[in-house]
Formats: C-alpha cells, sequence, structure tokens
C-alpha cells in the first residue's frame, strides 16, 4: 500500500513566502533539502507538479502543498562499498583516521550516490551508521574538499564523535596542510580574517569587507612556513587554527599566493597545468589520536617537475 502524501497548506503568515522555505519550516528539514525534494518531483502546488525551479516560487494564501513520502535525513542510509579502495592511516578505540585521495568526496550527498569515503569505509564498519549527525554523514567528523587529498577522520562510536567534534570547535586539534602555491612565499607569517560563503552551490567563500558585518561571517586563523621556492610557486606548510569552508583556499589567494590549480580563487592558478588544486592534508594530531598522509603521486609529481 503506498503512503499517502502529507498535505500543507498556507496560511496567512505564509503569504508570499518562498516554497522552498516553506517546505524547510514546515518539514524540519534543511533548505538544500527541501530543494531536492522540488528535484526529484516529490512536490505539488495546488494540484500541480513542481520542480526545483519553482524554488522561488510565492505562495499564495491557502495554497495547498502535498509532498510524496520521504526518507528523513538522519533515516538515509549510505551505500555500503566493499570493494571501493580504502587506505587507513591509524586507527584507535571509536575513531579511524584514513587517506581520502582527491575527486573523492568525504560523503555523499544523497541516497544511492556511490563513490565516497563514507561508502567504503561503511563496509569495513558498519556499526559507525547513525554516529554523529547520522544519515548520509554518519561517523564524519570533519571534511575536506572534493579536489583536496588526504587525512580524514571519522568516529565508530558516539563518545568518540562528541569528543572529537568538541576538540575541533575548541581549536585543540592540529591540523597540518601541504600547499603549492602561485608566486614565491619567501616568509613565514599568520592571518585571521572574516569569512562568509557567498554561494552555496558551487560553494564559493569571500572575504568580508572593512564595512560589512554579515551576521554569518567568521573569523578564520591560519598560519604558514614556506618549505621549498619551486621556480613560479612555493611549497608551503598550513596550519589552520580554525575549520572553515574553503579557508585556506581563499585566505591564500586574498594574500595573493593561489594555490596552483585551484580555479576558483586563483585566476590563472591553473598556469602549471596542475591536474586540480595543490592542497593535501598531511597530519592531523590530538591526544592519542594521530594520522600523517604522504604526498599523493600527482602532489608529488608536481614538486619534481617544478625542480627540473
Amino acid at each position: 500500500m503506498t503512503a499517502a502524501p502529507r498535505v500543507l497548506r498556507a496560511g496567512e503568515g505564509d503569504r508570499g513566502r518562498r516554497l522552498d522555505l516553506f517546505l524547510a519550516h514546515n518539514l524540519d528539514v534543511s533548505r538544500a533539502a527541501a530543494r531536492r525534494l522540488l528535484a526529484r518531483g516529490a512536490v505539488r502546488v495546488d494540484g500541480r507538479t513542481v520542480g526545483v525551479g519553482a524554488k522561488g516560487m510565492s505562495l499564495a494564501l491557502e495554497a495547498v502543498v502535498e509532498v510524496a513520502p520521504f526518507a528523513r535525513p538522519e533515516q538515509q542510509r549510505a551505500v555500503a562499498e566493499p570493494q571501493a579502495p580504502l587506505a587507513v592511516l591509524s586507527s584507535g578505540p571509536g575513531w579511524v583516521a584514513v587517506d581520502k585521495p582527491a575527486g573523492v568526496p568525504v560523503h555523499p550527498l544523497r541516497e544511492g550516490e556511490t563513490g565516497t569515503l563514507l561508502g567504503a569505509l561503511l563496509a569495513r564498519h558498519p556499526e559507525l551508521h547513525g554516529v554523529g549527525e547520522g544519515g548520509l554523514r554518519s561517523g564524519v567528523v570533519h571534511r575536506l574538499d572534493v579536489d583536496t587529498s588526504g587525512v580524514v577522520l571519522f568516529a565508530t562510536t558516539e563518545a568518540a564523535w562528541q569528543r572529537l567534534r568538541e576538540a575541533f570547535h575548541e581549536r585543540r586539534i592540529e591540523k597540518v596542510y601541504r600547499a603549492l602555491v602561485v608566486g614565491r612565499l619567501e616568509r613565514d607569517g599568520e592571518v585571521e580574517l572574516l569569512l562568509v560563503t557567498a554561494r552555496h552551490r558551487p560553494a564559493r567563500v569571500r572575504v568580508v569587507g572593512e564595512h560589512e558585518h554579515p551576521r554569518s561571517a567568521r573569523p578564520c586563523a591560519l598560519s604558514w612556513r614556506p618549505l621549498e621556492l619551486l621556480g613560479p610557486a612555493t611549497l608551503v606548510e598550513v596550519r589552520p587554527r580554525s575549520g572553515f569552508l574553503h579557508q585556506i583556499r581563499v585566505s591564500l589567494a586574498h594574500l595573493g599566493f593561489p594555490i596552483v590549480g585551484d580555479c576558483v580563487y586563483g585566476a590563472g592558478a591553473d598556469a602549471l597545468e596542475a591536474p586540480r588544486q595543490m592542497l593535501h592534508a598531511a597530519r592531523v594530531r590530538f591526544e592519542e589520536v594521530e594520522a600523517a598522509s604522504a604526498d599523493p603521486e600527482d602532489f608529488a609529481s608536481l614538486c619534481r617537475r617544478l625542480r627540473g
């Protein structure tokens, strides 16, 4: 027997409200989840099926919105992929550190998506399903951009997830990255910038201007140390003290040293023909939790080419 759709009716306070915001509020889901419902044709307004293009439509008073049954985010499950390669760097009670290749997402964005780090790990550690945020983010302690390589931590127990998330929030996790940047960066330094997410899909972050005061802006700090001058580029060690989307990439670009291969923040940063943004999470450490990842071959190969 097919479950009946959920029926919502726009009240006086909803007059003129965007459809995606109406759905997010009434279904208690994120705005992105509301848009995914629209994208898969799960929403009807006044008897007519509407797609994601209708996300911004203004609702009329008494508009009837029907939503087909759907799994809530915490009920969703990532696809376990036992055949997917997985490189475990270290592990301990309640946690595991794995080596993420560039191009592999940390977790899926929708049910049925394959080719993620979580899918590979879930096949080896099914107990992590439901840990932390649960659903398609089960066990995920922190994230790396899809095209960034290196160490990623997962928790296999709720207690470990809570402990590690608290440590990240309190900036007690030591994180070390290696980056190839455009230009000759010859001195150590540090910077703190106010950053804000300017766009969600595709994601883009910007530095907040001196006279701006957006509520969602976050102070983000990092330090750097040049390791090797490589002709038109510099190999740099970066230590972020905070955690924010694209923080290292946008901060270095703002300083005039965009990451090689970063076509989002580095105008001309692809001139060295890098296969991706040359950013690698080399080490993570917190108390007994420690993992290190060697430079992947694409990163090391470009360094060799620049030396030559």
